[in-house]
Order: C-alpha cells, then structure tokens, then sequence
C-alpha cells in the first residue's frame, strides 16, 4: 500500500509517495537519487548505507520507509552543508588528507557515523572511535587510517 510521507532530507522538506515495505535506503537512492546511500549487506551487517536520522546514525537498510515520516536525515550528499563555509566538511577533508579512503565504498557510512559521534563528542578517544564506528566494515584497510581520520576530523573542528 503507498503512502506519502514526509522528511527533511540535506536541509531539504521532501514529500514522497512510498510503500509500506519500502527500505528507506531505497527510498534515500532511488527516489532522491542520493547514491552516497549504498545498498551492501542489506542486512544491517555493513554500515555502508548508515545515514544520519534525527542526530543519530542509523542502518537505512533497516529502516522502512514510512517510519522515517517527520524525521530529518542527512545523507553524505548533505554532508558539506553541514558546517560553515564552503567546500568540503571538515570530515571529509581529514579522511582525505590522512588516507582514510581507499575504493571508498564504504567512505560513506564512515563518513556519516563520524559525523554522528563528533557531533555527541567533539573529542573522543581511541577507544569511543572505535566503538562509534564498530557497525561499519572496510575490506581494503586496516582501518589505522580511518581512525587516524577521524581523529584529526576532531581536531579540525574542536580547534
């Protein structure tokens, strides 16, 4: 059954018209054409679709979409608009000045969780890194990268 919901995506009021077994992660790509929004595991199991739902980072692959009526969500298409000035967000220019990104599949999802944490805590540890992005899988890192990304993305925007 289709049903129209609303949502403010990227700053953006947005009305759609979905089904009820519709995956917002479907929804976000297909219908808004926002591709950063990446279709892996469709399990909750990756992180490559993780999105930001009313501040929180969240599996859009897991989510249907007539439960996201009302919310606002930033996707990592929203993501520059996020801070003050122009050009990239301070997140995206530390993953790329430390190397944070190799086939950049799963860039996204990391994007978007750092972006979650560093808005909870603008100085996390090692440790609060680790478990902020714990749900988000990478196969071409170590991840030393990423972290070390996120890191300085905490600096940049504490300083």
């Amino acid at each position: 059954m289709a049903r129209k919901i609303r949502m403010t995506v990227n700053g953006e009021k947005r009305q759609l018209e979905v089904e009820d077994n519709e995956l917002l992660a479907e929804v976000l790509r297909d219908n808004l054409g926002l591709t950063g929004v990446k279709m892996g595991c469709e399990s909750g199991n990756c992180g490559v679709c993780t999105i930001v739902m009313e501040g929180e980072a969240v599996l859009s692959c897991s989510i249907l979409a007539p439960q996201a009526d009302g919310s606002e969500i930033i996707t990592v298409e929203g993501l520059s608009k996020m801070h003050e000035g122009e050009g990239l967000h301070p997140i995206q220019e530390a993953f790329i000045d430390n190397h944070g990104v190799q086939c950049g599949y799963c860039t996204p999802g990391f994007l978007m969780s750092t972006y979650a944490l560093l808005k909870e805590n603008s100085n996390p540890s090692e440790d609060e890194i680790r478990k902020a992005v714990a749900g988000n899988l990478c196969r071409c890192t170590g991840y030393d990268k990423i972290i070390k990304s996120i890191k300085s993305a905490s600096e940049m925007m504490d300083g």
